[in-house]
């Protein structure tokens, strides 16, 4: 039996995960969980000296997204209610892969597993896949003071490594539908037309699965 879905907005840091979930949440009328990011006291540190602050980084994250998921969004999928998220909770396991290594990488991926392996996952995601200079320029635009120094090593792997993972799951999890925007060329806050067909496709797959349900 299909249920209404899961959708969840990702892609790397300047895609515009936050500001595409928030116009379809309104465009379609769904509650939204957003994640916490500036909150996170470790960020400054963090682009600072990665290997210093990664885990404690990655561990409040964890733990927030975690929090939110098991308090909100259980209650409305639970519900049989469409909700969107601007992040897919693998993107832990995205970042701390490439920033973690031994022993913390292991004791974050044992913690990981522990607390997510039963929380509702996704069956939609929309994936904002973008080259580095759109990343690069999206960043610079919103100003946040924690982000203007980041490697760009470090983005551009990031890059990499969102592909990998998006492959990953398309792989292990045959049932999740993968929507992928090309954010060079689309421009959903500037080109009505351009939102306007991701709302439309997401429509079509609320309207078939509550038709199934």
């Amino acid at each position: 039996m299909n249920q209404p879905p899961f959708i969840a907005v990702e892609g790397p840091i300047g895609a515009g995960k936050t500001t595409l979930s928030t116009m379809l949440s309104q465009e379609l009328g769904l509650p939204i969980l957003k994640e916490i990011v500036e909150e996170n006291p470790f960020l400054g540190k963090f682009y600072e000296n990665i290997d210093e602050w990664s885990f404690q980084l990655e561990m409040f994250f964890l733990c927030n997204r975690y929090k939110q998921l098991e308090d909100t969004g259980i209650q409305y999928i639970a519900n049989n209610q469409p909700v969107i998220s601007d992040y897919h909770i693998y993107k832990n396991m995205i970042f701390a892969q490439r920033t973690l290594k031994g022993v913390k990488r292991e004791k974050y991926r044992q913690i990981y597993h522990l607390l997510t392996d039963d929380l509702p996952k996704p069956d939609v995601i929309v994936y904002i896949r973008a080259s580095l200079d759109t990343l690069l320029r999206r960043i610079a635009k919103r100003q946040r003071s924690f982000e203007q120094g980041m490697d760009t090593a470090y983005l551009e792997q990031l890059i990499l490594d969102y592909d990998e993972a998006m492959a990953a799951i398309a792989e292990r999890e045959p049932d999740t539908t993968i929507i992928t925007i090309d954010g060079d060329t689309i421009d959903f806050v500037e080109n009505r037309e351009q939102f306007d067909e991701i709302a439309t496709r997401l429509k079509e797959l609320i309207h078939e699965r509550i038709q199934h349900t």
